[in-house]
């Protein structure tokens, strides 16, 4: 099981509605989105800091390893705004505002991907799937979706003794013979991946597949009283942001 998978089956707000959590984390990805990064993006980045590490219950270390990938990406986006290519200064200038620019930037989008990971990380895939075709998602694309994201694990598994297996066999020594495990190891994951999807699919005709998988879904209700509360923080967020900008320099 994936590191964020993990989380999200032990967080606290496991029971919770998938439509509750969904609020709350896009509607705080919006707000990065919508609102001026300083302070609206340092505000959302620190309310849903606050909301992950406190009520939902997603200790630090597993939040930093989920989070420290897309903040690679945002800091990787924003280093080119730094930077003017072309122009009457020269090739290769350093921008005017630049850096100004590329904070921005980077507050933006990286309070934005926590609000996509407050979500990520309190909502299991196997919760989310089922209820989409209640969302109006054709069936055959659920069915589709959740067999890749159940097969996904048993390839993952297989890819990771295999590379134990070649690891004891001297497989990854030299450079030539790590290209050469690698080649292999990129074949068999092949072979076993179509293995694999014949015999599901002789699995399920032997079962009387007629086209609709069908799951049993945990239980939920939706809380009013939590979208209150994110309705709340939400605006709170909102006019906080606006109070803040007209009063900071």
């Amino acid at each position: 099981m994936l590191p964020i998978d993990a989380a999200a089956h032990s967080s606290r707000w496991r029971r919770r509605h998938p439509c509750e959590k969904a609020v709350l984390g896009f509607g705080l990805t919006v707000c990065a989105v919508c609102l001026p990064p300083w302070p609206g993006a340092v505000l959302v980045a620190a309310a849903t800091l606050t909301v992950l590490l406190g009520p939902a219950g997603v200790p630090g270390r597993q939040l930093w390893r989920a989070f420290r990938i897309p903040l690679g990406f945002c800091v990787t986006g924003a280093i080119p705004l730094l930077f003017e290519v072309g122009g009457d200064r020269g090739l290769v200038v350093f921008a005017h505002n630049g850096p100004v620019h590329a904070g921005e930037l980077l507050l933006r989008t990286s309070s934005a991907s926590l609000g996509v990971l407050l979500f990520a990380l309190t909502t299991p895939v196997s919760d989310v799937l089922p209820r989409l075709v209640r969302a109006g998602v054709p069936a055959p694309v659920v069915d589709v979706a959740l067999v890749m994201y159940r097969i996904s694990f048993l390839l993952l598994d297989a890819i990771s003794k295999i590379r134990q297996a070649q690891a004891a066999r001297l497989g990854l020594t030299t450079r030539a013979a790590t290209w050469r495990s690698l080649a292999g190891l990129g074949a068999t994951a092949f072979v076993r991946a179509f293995d694999r999807a014949q015999r599901l699919q002789t699995g399920l005709a032997g079962r009387g597949y007629d086209g609709t998988l069908r799951v049993l879904v945990p239980e939920a209700a939706v809380s009013g009283r939590f979208l209150a509360s994110t309705a709340g923080l939400l605006t709170g967020l909102v006019a906080l942001t606006l109070v803040l900008e007209r009063s900071l320099p």
